[in-house]
Protein backbone atom coordinates (compact mmCIF):
# COMPACT_ATOMS: atom_id res chain seq x y z
CA UNK A 1 0.00 0.00 0.00
CA UNK A 2 2.87 2.39 0.95
CA UNK A 3 4.42 1.64 -2.58
CA UNK A 4 1.25 2.82 -4.47
CA UNK A 5 1.14 5.82 -2.69
CA UNK A 6 4.39 7.05 -2.79
CA UNK A 7 3.62 6.42 -6.96
CA UNK A 8 0.52 8.09 -7.02
CA UNK A 9 2.57 10.83 -5.56
CA UNK A 10 5.19 10.66 -7.94
CA UNK A 11 2.68 10.75 -10.75
CA UNK A 12 1.01 13.77 -9.38
CA UNK A 13 3.66 15.50 -9.30
CA UNK A 14 5.48 14.93 -12.60
CA UNK A 15 1.87 15.24 -14.05
CA UNK A 16 2.19 19.01 -14.65
CA UNK A 17 5.28 18.79 -16.58
CA UNK A 18 4.36 17.28 -19.70
CA UNK A 19 2.37 20.46 -20.46
CA UNK A 20 5.34 22.37 -20.85
CA UNK A 21 6.36 19.72 -23.37
CA UNK A 22 3.42 19.30 -25.84
CA UNK A 23 5.71 19.50 -29.11
CA UNK A 24 6.68 15.53 -28.36
CA UNK A 25 3.44 14.10 -29.34
CA UNK A 26 -0.08 12.87 -28.15
CA UNK A 27 -1.47 10.41 -25.50
CA UNK A 28 1.62 8.43 -25.29
CA UNK A 29 4.26 10.94 -25.12
CA UNK A 30 1.68 12.54 -21.75
CA UNK A 31 2.77 9.09 -20.76
CA UNK A 32 6.18 8.52 -21.49
CA UNK A 33 7.19 12.42 -20.00
CA UNK A 34 5.60 11.66 -16.84
CA UNK A 35 7.60 8.55 -16.57
CA UNK A 36 10.76 9.80 -18.12
CA UNK A 37 11.78 12.33 -15.37
CA UNK A 38 11.38 9.34 -12.51
CA UNK A 39 13.25 6.81 -14.65
CA UNK A 40 16.52 8.76 -14.95
CA UNK A 41 16.95 8.92 -11.55
CA UNK A 42 15.20 5.40 -10.60
CA UNK A 43 18.87 3.71 -10.78
CA UNK A 44 20.17 6.13 -8.34
CA UNK A 45 17.43 5.82 -5.90
CA UNK A 46 17.04 1.65 -6.15
CA UNK A 47 20.36 2.02 -4.13
CA UNK A 48 19.50 4.12 -1.49
CA UNK A 49 16.72 4.62 1.24
CA UNK A 50 13.11 7.00 0.32
CA UNK A 51 14.75 9.61 1.91
CA UNK A 52 17.32 10.48 -0.70
CA UNK A 53 14.73 11.34 -3.08
CA UNK A 54 14.23 14.94 -2.41
CA UNK A 55 18.36 15.16 -3.00
CA UNK A 56 18.56 13.19 -6.55
CA UNK A 57 16.25 16.43 -7.88
CA UNK A 58 18.95 18.76 -7.86
CA UNK A 59 21.06 18.89 -10.83
CA UNK A 60 24.56 18.83 -9.02
CA UNK A 61 25.40 15.52 -8.06
CA UNK A 62 25.06 14.65 -11.73
CA UNK A 63 26.97 16.96 -13.14
CA UNK A 64 31.20 17.02 -11.05
CA UNK A 65 32.58 20.28 -10.91
CA UNK A 66 34.96 20.50 -14.23
CA UNK A 67 38.84 21.28 -13.32
CA UNK A 68 41.07 23.01 -15.89
CA UNK A 69 44.62 23.24 -16.13
CA UNK A 70 46.94 24.37 -18.98
CA UNK A 71 49.63 21.78 -20.49
CA UNK A 72 52.23 21.75 -23.34
CA UNK A 73 51.21 18.54 -25.34
CA UNK A 74 53.57 17.87 -28.14
CA UNK A 75 53.68 16.45 -31.99
CA UNK A 76 56.08 16.59 -35.24
CA UNK A 77 55.69 17.32 -38.59
CA UNK A 78 55.64 15.83 -41.76
CA UNK A 79 59.09 14.98 -41.72
CA UNK A 80 59.09 13.51 -37.97
CA UNK A 81 62.42 15.55 -37.54
CA UNK A 82 61.80 17.30 -34.07
CA UNK A 83 58.89 17.56 -31.44
CA UNK A 84 57.05 21.52 -31.60
CA UNK A 85 54.94 21.82 -28.27
CA UNK A 86 51.40 23.31 -28.43
CA UNK A 87 49.56 24.68 -25.45
CA UNK A 88 46.51 22.76 -24.56
CA UNK A 89 43.72 23.20 -22.08
CA UNK A 90 42.30 19.89 -20.36
CA UNK A 91 39.22 19.69 -18.64
CA UNK A 92 38.92 16.53 -15.55
CA UNK A 93 36.87 15.66 -12.53
CA UNK A 94 38.99 14.98 -10.58
CA UNK A 95 43.43 14.84 -10.32
CA UNK A 96 43.00 11.15 -10.71
CA UNK A 97 41.36 12.20 -14.19
CA UNK A 98 44.23 14.71 -15.45
CA UNK A 99 46.73 12.54 -16.56
CA UNK A 100 44.40 10.42 -19.35
CA UNK A 101 42.96 13.96 -19.71
CA UNK A 102 46.76 15.06 -20.59
CA UNK A 103 47.10 12.01 -22.90
CA UNK A 104 44.30 12.43 -25.09
CA UNK A 105 45.74 15.99 -25.90
CA UNK A 106 48.65 13.53 -27.67
CA UNK A 107 45.89 12.21 -30.06
CA UNK A 108 45.56 15.49 -31.89
CA UNK A 109 47.01 18.51 -32.86
CA UNK A 110 44.79 21.65 -33.35
CA UNK A 111 47.81 22.82 -36.42
CA UNK A 112 46.99 21.26 -39.83
CA UNK A 113 50.97 21.54 -40.39
CA UNK A 114 51.84 19.15 -37.14
CA UNK A 115 51.28 15.35 -36.72
CA UNK A 116 50.00 13.61 -33.85
CA UNK A 117 52.05 10.91 -32.85
CA UNK A 118 49.50 8.83 -30.54
CA UNK A 119 46.73 9.49 -32.82
CA UNK A 120 45.86 6.05 -33.44
CA UNK A 121 46.72 4.47 -29.94
CA UNK A 122 43.85 3.57 -27.23
CA UNK A 123 44.61 4.60 -23.77
CA UNK A 124 42.86 2.97 -21.40
CA UNK A 125 43.81 3.99 -18.38
CA UNK A 126 46.41 6.53 -16.36
CA UNK A 127 47.02 5.81 -13.02
CA UNK A 128 49.47 7.09 -9.98
CA UNK A 129 50.73 5.08 -6.94
CA UNK A 130 54.30 6.39 -5.23
CA UNK A 131 55.08 8.69 -8.02
CA UNK A 132 54.54 5.96 -10.96
CA UNK A 133 52.38 6.83 -13.35
CA UNK A 134 50.73 3.59 -14.95
CA UNK A 135 49.52 4.03 -18.13
CA UNK A 136 47.89 0.92 -20.07
CA UNK A 137 47.12 1.45 -23.68
CA UNK A 138 46.82 -0.35 -26.96
CA UNK A 139 48.32 -0.36 -30.38
CA UNK A 140 46.32 -1.22 -33.46
CA UNK A 141 49.23 -1.72 -36.42
CA UNK A 142 47.69 1.66 -38.03
CA UNK A 143 49.15 3.17 -34.44
CA UNK A 144 52.80 1.63 -34.66
CA UNK A 145 55.85 4.08 -36.58
CA UNK A 146 59.08 3.93 -37.91
CA UNK A 147 62.17 3.81 -35.47
CA UNK A 148 62.65 7.72 -35.58
CA UNK A 149 58.46 8.29 -35.06
CA UNK A 150 58.33 5.64 -32.00
CA UNK A 151 61.54 7.28 -30.36
CA UNK A 152 59.59 10.82 -30.81
CA UNK A 153 56.34 9.57 -29.89
CA UNK A 154 57.64 8.26 -26.22
CA UNK A 155 59.59 11.76 -26.17
CA UNK A 156 56.02 13.64 -26.64
CA UNK A 157 54.36 11.12 -24.02
CA UNK A 158 57.16 11.51 -20.90
CA UNK A 159 57.79 15.80 -21.52
CA UNK A 160 54.07 15.74 -22.06
CA UNK A 161 53.17 13.74 -18.31
CA UNK A 162 56.39 14.50 -16.81
CA UNK A 163 55.35 18.23 -16.50
CA UNK A 164 52.84 17.31 -13.25
CA UNK A 165 55.52 17.53 -10.49
CA UNK A 166 54.08 14.42 -8.57
CA UNK A 167 54.94 11.87 -11.70
CA UNK A 168 58.58 10.60 -11.13
CA UNK A 169 58.28 7.83 -13.01
CA UNK A 170 55.85 6.20 -15.78
CA UNK A 171 55.01 2.72 -16.55
CA UNK A 172 54.15 1.44 -19.85
CA UNK A 173 51.74 -1.01 -20.46
CA UNK A 174 50.42 -2.30 -24.19
CA UNK A 175 46.99 -4.20 -23.07
CA UNK A 176 47.95 -4.21 -19.63
CA UNK A 177 51.98 -6.00 -20.36
CA UNK A 178 55.13 -4.86 -19.76
CA UNK A 179 56.64 -4.81 -23.46
CA UNK A 180 60.44 -4.78 -24.70
CA UNK A 181 59.24 -2.08 -26.74
CA UNK A 182 56.18 -0.38 -28.16
CA UNK A 183 56.27 -0.53 -31.86
CA UNK A 184 59.30 -2.74 -32.35
CA UNK A 185 61.97 -0.08 -32.37
CA UNK A 186 63.17 1.29 -29.70
CA UNK A 187 63.40 -0.67 -25.97
CA UNK A 188 61.55 0.56 -23.26
CA UNK A 189 62.71 1.22 -19.61
CA UNK A 190 60.48 -0.11 -16.56
CA UNK A 191 59.58 2.57 -15.54
CA UNK A 192 60.84 5.48 -17.67
CA UNK A 193 62.41 7.80 -15.00
CA UNK A 194 62.35 11.54 -15.05
CA UNK A 195 65.55 13.00 -16.20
Amino acid sequence: MGMLVVLLLLSSGCGQKPQTAPTTGTGNADSNGAIGEPVATAPQNEGQTQGSQGADNGKEPEQPPQQTASIEAYFTDDNMLELTKETRQISFESDKDKYLAALKTLQSSEKTDLFALWEKAVFHSAALADGVLTVDMSLPDEAHLGAGGEALAIEALTKTLFQFSEVNAIELLVDGEKVDTLMGHVELDHPLSRN
